[in-house]
């Protein structure tokens, strides 16, 4: 992944956004920062222990469906930097509505997160709570921030106009490791709609989507259909998968985790692939659109 360059104007109002974040961070007071190590949520921490030092803490929740790998990482990166982090318990895995997963279920997994750090935000004596949305996420199927606007939890990312891009842009600049991470949504995301989310599926998408990563492969997702691992690589790695070899060895680890069949989707990774799967009723139903 690279970070196209900009020209002059376009150099200007990525730096103006910039400063829009920082003083829009400002003008919150002591704030608890929704993190999960990804690059929107890494940078809006960075950026807001930057911009309130002690006065920020980020919370990363810890549940069956935060990949180890993911968690090692963003503890990392937060000490890396400075970041004043707190590790706490959510427990999403014990409500029923999340656990039937149907077209809700990531905002049942934020009202669960929110919940929990408002109670945090209380007991320390923090104003807000803030969460890494952006501009880009307002054309995605996202749930969670139903949740978050119950909640009247902050998006200083989208209150400043940063896209994806920008803010990759912006990590770039800044020297953040994470710039260029692909991203890694929870693992209950993998799970077909309308298939309960267990401990089990939660565990078998994160033993093979480690395996890929062991194999070389970067952007990866393990899609669970039941008896069918439907797996998904980026499209300018999939000729290294396309192959007998690479054929055989992804068999043979998917099926010592449980899986009768093994596919590989000749279309790649794309974000968000499952949500395809949902009636269109259900889409508007749940973003609040008539």
């Amino acid at each position: 992944m690279s970070v196209a360059r900009s020209n002059p104007v376009e150099a200007e109002v990525l730096a103006a956004k910039s400063r829009a974040l920082a003083e829009h961070l400002r003008s919150l007071g002591r704030v608890l920062v929704a993190y999960s190590g990804g690059v929107d949520s890494g940078f809006l921490a960075w950026a807001a222990h930057r911009q309130l030092g002690g006065d920020m803490r980020a919370m990363l929740a810890d549940s069956p469906s935060l990949a180890r790998s993911q968690m090692r990482d963003a503890v990392a990166f937060a000490g890396e930097h400075g970041i004043p982090l707190s590790v706490v318990a959510t427990q999403e895995m014990e409500r029923p509505e999340y656990l039937r997963n149907d077209g809700s279920r990531c905002y049942h997994c934020k009202d669960e997160l929110f919940t929990v750090m408002e109670e945090r935000r209380q007991g320390l004596g923090f104003d807000c709570i803030a969460y890494g949305a952006n501009l880009d996420d307002q054309g995605d199927y996202r749930p969670g921030q139903q949740a978050a606007r119950q909640h009247h939890v902050a998006a200083p990312l989208l209150a400043a106009g940063l896209t994806k891009a920008d803010i990759r842009q912006l990590a770039s600049q800044a020297g953040l490791r994470i710039w260029d991470k692909p991203a890694s949504p929870c693992l209950s995301s993998r799970i077909e709609y309308g298939r309960p989310v267990t401990r089990e599926a939660l565990s078998a998408v994160e033993q093979g989507e480690d395996a890929l990563h062991e194999l070389g492969f970067r952007q990866v997702r393990v899609r669970h259909h039941g008896e069918v691992a439907r797996i998904e690589i980026a499209r300018d790695e999939l000729p290294r998968a396309m192959t007998m070899e690479m054929a055989a060895e992804f068999t043979r680890i998917f099926k010592a985790l449980g899986f009768t069949y093994v596919t590989l989707d000749l279309e790649g990774f794309r974000s968000g692939s499952m949500n395809t799967l949902l009636p269109v009723g259900t889409l508007l139903r749940i973003t609040g659109e008539d």
